[in-house]
């Protein structure tokens, strides 16, 4: 078993559409209020991807084993951002790999080389979010020497707080 890396081609859209779609359907099954999962979301990701494979500022990167695309994962430069308090950086979007080609070396391999990818593009530091209940993506993180920074909270706008507590 083989695994190659390279930059995403045209011809990859179907393959990135199909692995995008899986992404999102995975966070939707995490929180379906939190994550979108829009009607034709393969069709939506096969654009989006293809369209950022296309600017100077972002990577989507591809991962063939034994010549068959299994997985991918995106990133690119992010201006600075005052409400997150980020200098610009890279953000670190996506990574999918498929079930089977997991436990392969797939994952940390597209990782480690998005993050190549980005530094060289200028960026001082790289930025993720995993799903809270993706457990196994946190943990191979982790691994790679990422580290928790921020936990974000949503609330419904439809929900209302418990009434506080009495000591």
């Amino acid at each position: 078993m083989s695994v190659t890396l390279r930059p995403a081609q045209p011809s990859d859209e179907p393959a990135l559409g199909r692995m995008g779609a899986a992404l999102a359907r995975l966070h939707h099954e995490f929180d379906p209020q939190r994550f979108m999962l829009p009607d034709d979301v393969e069709s939506g990701y096969r654009w989006w991807l293809g369209r950022e494979a296309r600017k100077a500022d972002a990577v989507v990167l591809v991962a063939e084993l034994d010549g068959e695309v299994v997985g991918y994962a995106y990133g690119r430069v992010e201006d600075v951002d005052w409400n997150a308090l980020l200098d610009r950086s890279g953000g670190f979007h996506d990574l999918w790999v498929d079930a089977k080609a997991r436990r392969a070396g797939v994952g940390p391999l597209l990782a480690e080389e998005l993050m190549r990818r980005l530094t060289a593009l200028g960026v001082p530091r790289v930025v993720l979010h995993t799903a809270a209940k993706n457990e196994p993506a946190q943990r191979m993180f982790a691994r790679l020497g990422w580290r928790p920074t921020m936990v974000e909270m949503t609330r419904e706008a439809t929900s209302t707080p418990d009434a506080p507590k009495k000591p």
